[in-house]
């Protein structure tokens, strides 16, 4: 089981010096890879449900993050965990993924989803009513952008022809990994993942939703090429060893923990202590799990 990293764009980490500090600590650690959130705007006041954080909390833009990251590793794997597809231009998006995969050497994982907070879609100018449409459609974008000779899209959001862009992404294909619980979320990582991402589980919460994605297996067909659906999950709460063991008797492959001092936020949070709880989780019974 691959052990990873989620939250080098937030709070503490979105200093660049932090930012720095805490990929080469990841890396020196022997930590596989490092990923980022997203929220382009946070509601203002807090909504009482379904905004873990107040809006003062800081959020780099995920590719920006990234490759200030890469700038300063040589190894790790650089996750979106996940970017909202729909809230961003296509074509536009399609350039910055391919140029991180380019400038850290092919070590982009993108994570994508439809997104949820109608307030973040409004402020955007996207309707929250065609997250789903646009996220697939997105998708044909990237690849017609990437991978095809000469790259042309006639879709219901997006329509180009007699274009092109370079550089191409190091990778062939840029690994895609769905993240979210909805139906056709699950539709989506079984059809156009090469990945499925699970944030904030638990080991109860994670064996249903594999339960839900063989389910999908069985309604919609997987690309061949594709191979096997990889899981990664960010678990809520701490990340002790005995979630480790059940993550990985799952099937499990790489588990993202998120560690937040929370008794310093919103005040000026420092790394060492920001990182603390991860340092703790790296030894070697947990990198003995893998196996």
């Amino acid at each position: 089981m691959k052990l990873g990293y989620f939250g080098i764009n937030m709070g503490p980490h979105s200093r660049p010096d932090d930012l720095a500090e805490t990929a080469r600590l990841a890396e020196s650690a022997g930590l596989e890879s490092l990923w980022t959130g997203e929220h382009v705007v946070m509601p203002s006041p807090q909504l009482s449900t379904g905004q873990p954080m107040p809006p003062e909390y800081p959020y780099l833009d995920s590719l920006l993050a990234l490759s200030w990251a890469a700038a300063h590793t040589t190894r790790l794997l650089l996750g979106t965990g996940i970017v909202v597809l729909p809230h961003h231009n296509p074509v536009v998006f399609a350039k910055q993924a391919a140029s991180l995969d380019v400038l850290s050497n092919g070590r982009l994982r993108l994570g994508i989803g439809a997104g949820y907070q109608p307030r973040e879609f409004a402020a955007v100018g996207v309707a929250h009513a065609d997250r789903g449409a646009l996220t697939d459609e997105y998708l044909d974008v990237l690849e017609r952008l990437w991978y095809d000779q000469t790259p042309e899209h006639h879709g219901r959001f997006v329509d180009f022809a007699g274009i092109d862009a370079y550089p191409r992404p190091v990778q062939r294909p840029v690994p895609i990994v769905v993240g979210g619980h909805a139906k056709a979320s699950l539709r989506r990582a079984v059809t156009r993942g090469h990945g499925w991402y699970g944030f904030m589980t638990t080991p109860d919460s994670t064996a249903l939703a594999l339960d839900a994605l063989r389910q999908a297996a069985t309604r919609y067909e997987r690309p061949a090429s594709f191979g096997r659906l990889e899981i990664t999950v960010t678990p809520y709460g701490p990340f002790t060893r005995e979630a480790a063991r059940a993550y990985r008797d799952m099937g499990v492959d790489r588990v993202v923990p998120w560690h937040i001092d929370w008794s310093r936020f919103p005040g000026d949070a420092v790394l060492p202590s920001d990182w603390r709880g991860v340092e703790a989780a790296i030894d070697a019974d947990l990198f003995a799990l893998g196996g």
